[in-house]
């Protein structure tokens, strides 16, 4: 499977459905190529984007506001997970995915991070980064309803679902999401082209999931531009609170993976909350951890590549991993 424009067939298919649905049977056979030919559009330009401003770009002032906020909202693409057509899978691969055990915990993440990034993007008042804030927190939600979908589809169980309550503190819910996706893209990006190279998930299932894991590089690829912009508009005095609270937020982070690597929910149940760090013999490949952080750098910088090489990348995971590869075969 490319990682590029011919990605995506099952959402493609939800792009096809709605892009000709509403055409007469006559007129459908003339639509179907241009739908065609709109859907290769939109798969490109989720994953290629530069802003037409020349010129370097200085970190903190308006022009690095706007390319960030105009990346997320122009690479936005508009598939409908309502009319996926979800593949059919044989009694081996559906006892695969069934048996996986994240699907709670991932159906609960999402629905955290939408509501988080929302409340946050209420808080803010500029007209261009309030409207890509709640363009991300609309992401995060078609995610959520992508998952619900899938373990509709299969017949996965989950535990009753919680309610998601706006965090007290906006800005806090904001951090915590941001910096929770630039760890879990970043192995998650490896563990899903390991899962397609061995084969565990059919290749139309892992067609489907393609644009959800690419849009999370769109997302953290947003966030670290507005961390960036964000400190350096700040006040001088308080850049060093903010910093303490960035500290603060890795160190719930690190505690959240270390404390609750495989948390057990109210009725016994496993819950693997560390799955994306280390799920690589789960999905069929069982891969040496020196192999699969070079996937995970590999695949990390793969994702990144088409964005405007102006805008900052996510670095703290990369260069810890890289770190960490020095002491592992």
């Amino acid at each position: 499977m490319s990682g590029t424009s011919d990605s995506a067939k099952p959402v493609a298919a939800a792009l096809h459905s709605s892009a000709i649905e509403n055409h007469a049977p006559a007129e459908a056979a003339s639509a179907a190529p241009a739908a065609h030919t709109t859907l290769a559009q939109a798969d490109h330009a989720m994953r290629h984007w530069t802003d037409p401003a020349p010129g370097p770009l200085c970190v903190g002032s308006t022009q690095h506001l706007r390319m960030f906020c105009n990346m997320l909202l122009q690479t936005h693409n508009p598939y409908k997970p309502a009319v996926i057509d979800w593949p059919r899978l044989s009694p081996e691969a559906l006892h695969r995915v069934t048996s996986l055990p994240i699907w709670d915990i991932a159906v609960q993440t999402e629905g955290r991070a939408a509501i988080r990034v929302r409340t946050f993007a209420e808080t803010v008042s500029d007209p261009l980064l309030r409207r890509a804030l709640e363009m991300d927190g609309a992401e995060e939600a078609r995610h959520k309803v992508v998952l619900s979908k899938l373990v509709e589809a299969y017949g996965i169980a989950l535990a009753p679902e919680p309610d998601y309550p706006p965090p007290r503190d906006p800005e806090w819910g904001w951090l915590v999401t941001g910096y929770s996706e630039c760890i879990d893209s970043f192995f998650a990006f490896g563990l899903f082209a390991a899962a397609r190279r061995s084969g565990f998930f059919p290749a139309e299932l892992v067609e489907t999931f393609e644009p959800v894991i690419q849009e999370e590089g769109r997302h953290i690829l947003f966030f670290v531009n507005w961390a960036a912009w964000y400190r350096r508009n700040l006040p001088w005095w308080r850049r060093p609170l903010f910093a303490l609270k960035v500290a603060r937020v890795w160190a719930f982070l690190v505690w959240e993976r270390i404390g609750i690597a495989r948390g057990i929910d109210a009725d016994g149940v496993a819950q693997d909350a560390n799955f994306t760090m280390n799920g690589s013999a789960a999905l069929g490949e069982a891969m040496t951890p020196g192999a699969m952080i070079d996937l995970c750098l590999a695949e990390n910088a793969r994702r990144m590549a088409g964005y405007d090489a102006r805008l900052l990348r996510p670095g703290t995971v990369p260069r810890l991993a890289r770190l960490a590869r020095r002491f592992v075969k």
